[in-house]
């Protein structure tokens, strides 16, 4: 495992490990993967003291704001890929809507959607490997429209080249996104067309053509804490700049759609373990969150979260942006 080993023996005094180690993250020091370990088998009562610690290091790197975004689904279904946990995947038979890349203009119109909403961020998404060239100029074009809109514009359209990737800064883009999705040992087991070291070059081409870098992963998809550890050091590593947490929604019809979600805080403790592990980094939860976290939702910040995506997801409903603006604001928080 990255960062070192599994410890011999459970400590006795998670609270007072929990509390050293905040102070050793708020001096500058990083988790090793030991520690790390220590902190995925807090249960009980033991939970809301790790919570506090996550936002207290939360408050102290990243302030008192929240960065909201916000995605469209620019271009639906008829993936060739087979990640089994996505809807749109080539083996799925989720019922979902299938259309080819959108107009600009009625991309343009949610994306002022989003900047009314109080988004920062507007990302394009796409389904598929990758996109053609032709649409990869007309996509050049809705970035720059966005751009004018005053938002930042992000995209995700999978395995891009350097020369892709500078084609899309050149017009605006600001943020690439590409999740690892789960770490290397365990991402054979969710997909097989393309590999974990293509999502690698992906990430670091976007990162030499000058481009910001969003990339997390998805839980609840089988994976167990050591994968969990893993791809957090992995990212840290990479020095990505935003990392998404989704939590899987069993969709039926997907491969996945027997499973079951994560418990509360179980979900929650991940958040507060990559807010340990990338105390620099900002932390945003995604899919998910309302399905997974339920009348919980409200403590994402208390566990060191310190950004959402807002409004819609790509096949599944999120949450309205109004009611997101109250959530953060009752939490004495700012949006960015």
């Amino acid at each position: 495992m990255r960062g070192g080993g599994f410890p011999a023996e459970m400590v006795m005094d998670l609270s007072a490990e929990i509390k050293c180690l905040e102070g050793h993250i708020l001096k500058g020091g990083s988790l090793t993967g030991k520690e790390a370990f220590t902190i995925s088998s807090v249960t009980g009562p033991d939970i809301f003291d790790l919570f506090a610690s996550a936002n207290r290091i939360r408050a102290h790197f990243r302030g008192n704001t929240v960065g909201l975004c916000s995605i469209i689904n620019a271009k639906s279904g008829a993936c060739t890929e087979d990640c089994r946990f996505c809807a749109q995947s080539a083996k799925s038979r989720a019922k979902i809507e299938i259309y080819p890349l959108l107009k600009k203009e009625a991309l343009l119109n949610k994306a002022f959607e989003a900047k009314n909403a109080g988004a920062k961020r507007f990302s394009i998404v796409t389904s598929g490997r990758t996109v053609t060239r032709k649409d990869l100029l007309e996509i050049a074009g809705m970035i720059s429209g966005i751009r004018e809109t005053g938002l930042l514009p992000c995209a995700s359209l999978g395995l891009l080249k350097k020369d892709g990737l500078l084609l899309l800064k050149k017009a605006g883009l600001d943020r690439y996104h590409h999740n690892l999705e789960t770490s290397e040992r365990f991402f054979p087991q969710i997909c097989s067309t393309h590999t974990y070291a293509e999502k690698i070059r992906t990430i670091q081409a976007a990162k030499s053509a000058g481009l910001s870098i969003c990339s997390g992963g998805l839980f609840g998809i089988g994976e167990m804490w050591e994968d969990r550890i893993d791809m957090a050091f992995a990212l840290r590593e990479l020095d990505v700049d935003s990392v998404p947490i989704n939590f899987l929604i069993p969709i039926a019809g997907s491969a996945l759609d027997s499973g079951s979600l994560l418990h509360p805080f179980e979900a929650l403790k991940i958040v507060s373990l990559y807010r340990f592990i990338l105390p620099q980094k900002e932390i945003r939860i995604c899919g998910g969150r309302l399905q997974v976290l339920r009348e919980f939702n409200s403590l994402v910040f208390a566990a060191g979260a310190d950004g959402m995506i807002t409004g819609n997801y790509l096949t599944t409903h999120g949450r309205s942006p109004e009611d997101d603006l109250k959530l953060i604001e009752m939490f004495g928080l700012e949006v960015l």
